[in-house]
């Protein structure tokens, strides 16, 4: 499953369109060996958790976007399910209210960055002031276009400072977004799920896509890439997702610090 990481990621300054990437895609993985690779891999997050806690030194931050019922939601209850719920933080960023409003618009995403020796996954992310900002007007374009460039500059003093990023874009396609919708209406166990105002946003899918090639060509750089998840389908979705969180953690060769004392000795009665 090694071939994901590098078939899905979006190499700094390429021209990349949502329009050209199928959201079934499985890039030659079937669903019968996915379970047991996704097996593997929450495992093995597991293992690399606790390597990281330990060494408590550096930290993992994925963030997951998506347009709505890609499956962020799903993605954190699928593959984080193995986790030890003590060194992760989950933050999900809706509407800024309060103090977040009286503070420049990443002061809520600096606070919310894991501390070393934790994981944390962003539910939405600091791309919302490029995404929606963008697409309701919320800002004028003199503002928002402007924050390409901060935020790549903020992530790059966060990789400086220990911070190891990975970003998801789970890619849906519209008629996959719609049987979503239905399925949250007709399931009443899932209706606190759905919003009318999920439909309206839906009216502005393609002016999303249009935002969303602007991030990924403007803000994947070396330090933070950005991966574009096929997620029509969840369990190659989910598989995707473990593995490339695997192979962050393998590459940042975590080591379990030197005890403090001379444990030899130390001997009991």
């Amino acid at each position: 499953m090694k071939h994901l990481a590098k078939e899905l990621v979006i190499a700094p300054g390429s021209k990349t369109r949502l329009a050209d990437i199928d959201p079934d895609a499985t890039h030659g993985v079937h669903k019968a060996a996915a379970a047991e690779h996704l097996a593997t891999n929450c495992q093995r997050l597991s293992v690399l958790q606790y390597l990281l806690y330990a060494e408590s030194r550096r930290s993992l931050l994925v963030v997951l976007q998506g347009i709505d019922a890609g499956g962020k939601d799903g993605t954190i209850r699928h593959v984080m399910s193995g986790l030890n719920p003590q060194g992760v933080d989950v933050t999900s960023f809706k509407a800024p209210e309060g103090a977040e409003k009286r503070h420049d618009y990443l002061w809520r995403v600096h606070a919310a960055v894991p501390e070393w020796g934790k994981i944390g996954i962003f539910n939405r992310s600091q791309y919302e002031d490029v995404l929606i900002v963008r697409v309701h007007s919320l800002a004028p374009k003199s503002v928002w276009s402007k924050r390409y460039q901060q935020i790549n500059d903020f992530e790059r003093m966060l990789s400086e400072s220990g911070v190891v990023i990975v970003k998801f874009l789970l890619y849906i396609g519209k008629d996959e977004q719609a049987k979503r919708f239905r399925a949250r209406l007709e399931d009443k166990t899932r209706n606190w799920k759905f919003s009318p105002e999920d439909l309206k946003e839906r009216e502005y899918w393609d002016q999303y896509i249009e935002a969303y090639d602007d991030v990924l060509r403007k803000c994947s750089t070396d330090v933070a890439p950005w991966y574009v998840v096929p997620a029509n389908r969840k369990w190659f979705r989910n598989l995707a997702v473990s593995q490339i969180m695997v192979e962050a953690l393998e590459d940042m060769d975590l080591k379990y610090p030197k005890p403090v004392a001379d444990l030899s000795a130390i001997k009991f009665e």
